[in-house]
Order: structure tokens, then sequence, then C-alpha cells
């Protein structure tokens, strides 16, 4: 992802160094277990580690020789390490490594983007409680329905974003297994013990059964989850923007001193970040499909899935988290206008206490037919003629 759209904390989890520290930490569990069953000599893992050095570039430059990413980390690591580092990776294959790794770092995000919602939760709630009795008015397809309040409406993202919570914790559970199970999962040359130990290890659940990688709709399901927390995003972003709009004016984003909103009217105070939002989310959706596609694999496994995900995994949760941060810090500072919102609440002059009206007349024995046509009627006279609803039933 882009710099612009990116914050250090999440962006850490994305770096080669991370991966590569999260693959040694995957090795020398493995190792650990074996040296405890006696598969390999004891104190490999102690000298293993007292010796090696995470080095990307290395990697990388060995791996340019031998294209193979996890064959590249060995022999680096044999390198600093020496002999007895030739115990590493026994029994093992690469997607013992890689998909353990990728799960690692989904739940290291995920623990991120958890922690951002609760922040937003509680911009939202801030919200919510000032304005909870902030009159305003009630729009359906964008036209004046009914009164409500505008901590009603904040309400509404809460309970959303709860939603998206317990989605994402789920996610994160469905996630964070563990498979250390060999070529094409049969555990033919590894003990399945090993795999017990490194997932008791590496706090990750044991994936029950498994090709030669963990099943993709595992993935599929977290992507799935970012792509629904930024359609929410989404939804309050282009609520903001149709607030701010001159017509409207209820709220309005922050627009500091020496801010400026146009390079060719000065006048102008734009929804940016709003609109910002709504890319982002574009963006994040994008990686749900091909998470979905990388559920349908060759057999016990092909490599379709991997250059989806190298790009994905990043991608998806680091724009994630810088959006719901961003969304967070637009609540924080925005600026809202009650007695606009009061305004606009009179600007049809009563006609959106027609159902009210309509109701009230039924009381005295007129149909629910026969009572809204004769609402309608007043209501269509006063659109005409720009007339007080109450002034007409009076009259």
């Amino acid at each position: 992802m882009i710099e612009r759209y990116t914050r250090k904390e999440i962006k850490k989890i994305w770096e080669d160094y991370n991966r590569y520290s999260i693959w040694l930490e995957i090795e020398l569990a493995a190792a650990e277990a074996m040296e405890k069953l006696k598969i390999i000599p004891k104190g490999v893992v102690k000298k293993v580690k007292s010796k090696a050095k995470i080095n990307p570039k290395r990697i990388l430059q060995i791996e340019e020789r031998v294209k193979h990413d996890i064959i590249a980390f060995l022999t680096s690591i044999t390198e600093k390490a020496g002999s007895e580092a030739r115990y590493l990776h026994k029994g093992m294959t690469s997607s013992d490594v890689l998909d353990t790794c990728f799960n690692i770092q989904l739940k290291q995000s995920g623990k991120i983007l958890l922690n951002d919602i609760n922040n937003l939760l509680q911009s939202i709630k801030k919200q919510a409680v000032k304005h909870k009795y902030t009159l305003c008015i009630g729009r359906s397809h964008g036209i004046h329905a009914e009164p409500i309040t505008f901590g009603l409406k904040m309400l509404t993202f809460y309970q959303e974003f709860l939603r998206n919570k317990r989605r994402l914790e789920n996610s994160i559970e469905e996630i964070s297994t563990c498979a250390i199970s060999g070529a094409v999962g049969t555990f033919a040359n590894i003990d399945p013990r090993v795999e017990s130990y490194v997932a008791r290890k590496l706090k990750l659940n044991i994936e029950p059964v498994s090709t030669q990688v963990i099943p993709r709709d595992r993935h599929a399901q977290f992507f799935s989850t970012l792509g629904i927390i930024a359609s929410s995003i989404e939804r309050f972003a282009v609520e903001i923007r149709h607030l701010q709009r001159t017509e409207v004016l209820e709220v309005e984003e922050f627009f500091g001193k020496d801010q400026k909103g146009s390079s060719a009217m000065p006048h102008k105070k734009n929804p940016i970040l709003s609109e910002n939002l709504t890319g982002l989310a574009r963006m994040v959706r994008s990686t749900v499909t091909p998470a979905l596609e990388n559920i349908a694999l060759w057999h016990e496994r092909d490599i379709s899935h991997s250059s989806v995900e190298r790009n994905i995994g990043p991608d998806a949760n680091i724009t994630l988290d810088f959006a719901i941060v961003r969304l967070t810090n637009i609540l924080d500072n925005m600026i809202i206008y009650p007695k606009k919102m009061l305004e606009n609440l009179n600007i049809t002059k009563g006609l959106i206490f027609s159902q009210e009206l309509m109701l009230e007349l039924t009381k005295t024995g007129l149909t629910r037919e026969k009572s809204y046509k004769m609402v309608q009627s007043y209501a269509k006279k006063c659109f005409a003629e720009d007339l007080d609803l109450f002034n007409v039933i009076h009259s």
C-alpha cells in the first residue's frame, strides 16, 4: 500500500523483517517440539536462536538465484547459525511455514483493527449521547420523512460497528489456525505432536484437516469481513457528505485555519476526508472477490492464491486501518449545526406530520384509505402553493 494511506504500527506487520521473524519463530517452535520428542538432538534450538540473524536483503539475494523463498530463508539462516540449522524444517513443507505465518499476520492485523473499532465506537457514542435530543429531519430516498434526533442517527452507526466488531472477532478466531502437517497434509514425515506443540506455542488452533495448505474459506471469511466493515465506513462517509451539502449543511468536516478547499474557488470547504473514505472502501472491497476465488485450488494445492495474498494481505488490512482511524478523527472534530437541523426540519411547513394527522383522522371513524387520500390532497396543495399544512387544514 502507498505511504499516504499507511500507518506505521500495522505497516510493520507486513514488512519483510516481521514475516521472516515469524518464519524463524515457527521453525524454532517445530524444532523445539522435535527436541522434546527426541527426533533431533537436544540443544539445536538454543544454538540456532543464539546465532541466527534475519537479513531480508540477503534472503532476497539468495531467492533470486534459487527461485524459492523458504529455501532462500533457510539458506540464509544456515549461513549464520551453522550446521545445527540443518535440523530446521525437518519433515515440513513450505506451506506449513507460509500459511501459519500468514494467519499470524492476519491475526496481528485483526487485533489492531479491533482496537481501531473500539476507538471509533467511543467517538460515535459520544456524539450519540451529546445529541440525544438534537432534533433533525429523518429522510428516506433523500426526501424529508419524519423527525428524528441526530443522536438516533449516530446510534444506527454505533450498532452497525458493534456488529462489525463481533464479525471481526469471529473472523480472527476462524483464521487463527496452524498447519505443520508436511507435504499434502498427511504427517508422513512429521509427528502430529509437533503441530500440536507449535499451535500451543504460537497461540493458534490446530487445523483439523489440511491438504498441503490451510483451507482458504477461512481467509475468504476474514477478507469478506473487512469488506463489510469498509462498506459500513462508506455508509457513514456518504451520510456526512450529504449532510455537508450547501443546501443541507447540518454537519461539516473540520476545516483548518490554513486549509484550502479549491485551487480556483477560495470559498470552497469540501468534505474531502469523507470522499476519501468512500474511495478507500472501494479498494478494501476489491480484495473480497479474489479471496473468495482463492478457495478453489487444484487438488491438494496450487499457488494461484499466493500472488493474490501477497497483495491483498497488506493492502486490505493497512487500508482499512487507515480508514477507521480517519473516520474516528472526522467524528471527533466534526462541526454540527443544531439550528440548521431545526431550520431544515421546518422547510416543508408541517408536511412531515402527515402520518400523524392521518392517524388522528382514523380515530374519528374514517377509514385509513379515506384519511390517507384526504391528507394527501392537503399535502399536494401545500407543495404546489408553498403553504403551511396546519394553516390549510384549519382554513
